[in-house]
């Protein structure tokens, strides 16, 4: 499996991952130079599992500054940010209106209809 990633400079980077006899070998390509490692499955989920990790935690660092999007970009998990938690449990956009429905930390759930380009402001991205 191969991917393509672009760093914050525009550069591309390879990262390719495939089984290699009894191993995984894992093989990175930028700009900069290259990097093989082959290693074990079980050594190969470890790296999974950090990779996952390192990126949830960035996805929390980023979250801990609001961020305002659109009422058409809502997604379900969105949290509004305000006084009160309230999570984005659906949107249906019908036309130029976007139809979200709400859920407090109360459990109550309701219905507010926005303008699609309406600005809404989020303490977390779901």
């Amino acid at each position: 499996m191969a991917s393509g990633i672009e760093d914050r400079d525009g550069h591309v980077a390879t990262l390719e991952v495939i089984p290699v006899g009894a191993g995984v070998q894992v093989r990175g390509v930028a700009p900069s130079g290259e990097l093989t490692v082959i290693c074990t499955p079980a050594r190969a989920r470890e790296l999974a599992a950090a990779l996952v990790l390192a990126a949830d935690e960035a996805e929390s660092a980023q979250s801990a500054e609001p961020v305002t999007v659109k009422a058409c970009e809502l997604r379900r998990g969105d949290v509004r940010d305000g006084d009160r938690a309230m999570t984005v449990e659906g949107v249906r956009i019908d036309g130029t209106t976007a139809h979200v429905t709400w859920k407090s930390g109360a459990g109550r759930s309701w219905t507010q209809g926005y303008d699609a380009d309406a600005d809404i402001t989020l303490r977390r991205r779901g």
